[in-house]
């Protein structure tokens, strides 16, 4: 059995940033990944959004984080040549119910501490946005979008170049707890038994799974998962927006908003299709009730201009109907398992906040 410091099961974003964190603390680091690269699941399937902490419950981790996460990303992705662009993004009200909510949503980002946005009347979104069909809207400019391969590239680096090891292919089947540390079984092509002092389960939507594959957690703490997959259309040719085109949040996830990448492609969605099993495929159906979404705030999209694009799934720990979720960061200190550090549903903002999310594990590390 080989004997290491600290394993972070998952090299995923947020897995690359605690794994980033604790070796430039000093901290010997392995990091552990099931798949043959890098951020193949969550971190991939998304909409590359730099949030700016709006929407989440005041004092929530999602709050705390997204906010602390977004200006610490953009500090990095700057010193790291990650491409990025502040491009910011209208939240867009399309009748007089949505008009009063956008106040409330600029309520809510305020006491979040994000003090820079501003509502618009229709003309003053208009002047921005010449597509665009609304009756209001509410500017954030503190949104953005980067290249997420390239942010997990530099943060696998930075880890490697402090010490820290990235070993693919190689699935965690199970594990026990106990005499101080925990102890890992890793298969793989060349399996083995990997003993830590540390183990941070940051395996993305398989991370409830693995949490109770390891003998002396309480099962009672692990949370049960949950997909919710957010299936992504595109057109060919420019963004008709030079921003990101939001509607008003719906139940479950942000709408089938409008955004773009760093070549000026558009992409929408997603929507919310709640599912029992990982499946990534995307039902060219779905593009029915896009055309309808989309049309609320741009009524020229073309039929038939929508084309499958991709799909992702929300690490869900609450079932659908069930009110919103925070990130669960399970340590010692609420689980009682001394050297275990468990991440549950890290859905979005995971990437804007995963940075914070890094530090804080490192905090939870330093007092568990």
């Amino acid at each position: 059995m080989e004997m290491v410091d600290c394993v972070v099961v998952g090299a995923g974003v947020v897995g690359l940033a605690v794994a980033r964190a604790l070796a430039l603390v000093g901290r010997e680091v392995i990091v552990i990944e099931a798949a043959d690269g890098i951020g193949t699941e969550t971190s991939s399937r998304n909409s590359e959004v730099i949030h700016a902490g709006i929407y989440y419950p005041a004092g929530s981790l999602m709050a705390r984080f997204c906010v602390a996460g977004r200006r610490a990303l953009y500090e990095y992705c700057a010193e790291k040549h990650v491409p990025h662009r502040n491009c910011g993004k209208l939240i867009v009200a399309t009748n007089e119910h949505e008009d009063g909510r956008l106040a409330d949503i600029r309520k809510r980002a305020a006491i979040n501490g994000v003090d820079d946005m501003r509502i618009l009347s229709r003309d003053e979104a208009i002047a921005l946005e010449p597509n665009l069909n609304c009756t209001s809207a509410l500017l954030s400019p503190s949104t953005g979008i980067l290249d997420s391969h390239s942010y997990m590239v530099a943060l696998q680096g930075d880890a490697e170049n402090a010490g820290a090891t990235v070993v693919f292919r190689s699935p965690v089947r199970g594990g026990r707890a106990g005499n101080g540390r925990i102890e890992i079984d890793v298969g793989g092509d060349e399996p083995m038994r990997l003993a830590c002092n540390l183990l941070v389960n940051s395996a993305g939507l398989h991370a409830p799974g693995l949490a109770r594959t390891i003998a002396g957690m309480p099962a009672e703490r692990v949370p049960t998962a949950y997909y919710a997959r957010g299936n992504y259309f595109s057109i060919s040719g420019r963004s008709p927006f030079s921003r990101l085109i939001y509607p008003v949040p719906v139940p479950g996830g942000l709408g089938v908003h409008l955004s773009i990448d760093l070549g000026g492609q558009a992409r929408f969605g997603p929507d919310v299709e709640w599912i029992d099993a990982i499946d990534y495929n995307v039902d060219p159906a779905r593009a029915d009730s896009f055309y309808a979404a989309v049309r609320t705030y741009w009524p020229d999209l073309k039929d038939g201009a929508l084309q499958p694009g991709y799909s992702g799934i929300r690490p869900k720990i609450t079932p659908q109907g069930a009110p919103s979720q925070d990130f669960v960061i399970q340590g010692p200190q609420t689980h009682g398992v001394p050297g275990l550090i468990h991440l549950f549903g890290i859905e979005s903002p995971g990437l804007t906040a995963s940075l914070a999310i890094a530090d804080h594990v490192l905090e939870v590390a330093a007092t568990g």
